[in-house]
């Protein structure tokens, strides 16, 4: 089939975002000026560059962690493994500002070592990170999309070091979890290695 997406697909759903999958889930960590602490997944989350190393994350319209990151210039990306994935899908609820997501979803703030923002104590791996800059992209028609982009560089890693197997981060270990289509998820339980060819001139 193809299809136009300003036109319809004739499907029971759109099928967008299970195309565009699997995707890792930012799992945003962030303080407000007042004080107030935010916990909440994004799925429109990636890195996009390595050195310098960032991230972005996309908030469908303007909530607390894009709110919290821009106005104070710093957030944390927290892994999602599968020991915490239900905990993870707790903290996507609608709770009134002031509620902290850690409690609601039974998870340990940890102090961060160079951002404000706590990080979560039981995620195996989290980003601080620091705002680079923040935007709302258009469509083809010049008009705002609705969605606000936060980009930021990463200046900490932690890494439990029970997901380190030589040296190196272990993702069937630390089970990372991304997100799919409508209600679907999936954990990494398997991975195979390939090497980048090179070109050899005649």
């Amino acid at each position: 089939m193809f299809y136009e997406p300003s036109k319809g697909h004739g499907l029971p759903h759109d099928p967008f975002k299970a195309i565009v999958a699997p995707r890792p889930i930012g799992w945003i960590s962030t303080r407000g000026r007042d004080g107030s602490i935010n916990l909440a997944p994004y799925s429109y989350f990636n890195a996009f560059s390595g050195r310098p190393p960032l991230v972005w994350f996309s908030s469908e319209g303007v909530k607390d962690s894009f709110t919290f990151a821009r106005e104070s210039g710093e957030f944390v990306a927290n892994l999602v493994g599968r020991h915490i994935f239900r905990e993870m899908n707790a903290t996507s609820v609608d709770a009134p500002r002031g509620v902290s997501e850690f409690g609601y979803a039974g998870l340990t703030p940890a102090p961060s070592r160079l951002v404000a923002a706590p990080r979560v104590a039981e995620a195996h791996a989290a980003l601080e990170c620091r705002v680079t800059e923040t935007f709302e992209p258009k469509g083809l028609d010049g008009r705002p999309a609705g969605v606000h982009v936060c980009a930021g560089e990463v200046i900490g890693v932690h890494i439990d070091e029970a997901v380190l197997t030589n040296g190196l981060f272990d993702n069937v270990k630390a089970g990372n979890v991304s997100r799919l289509g409508y209600l679907d998820f999936s954990a990494i339980t398997e991975t195979f290695a390939m090497r980048r060819p090179k070109w050899k001139a005649d």
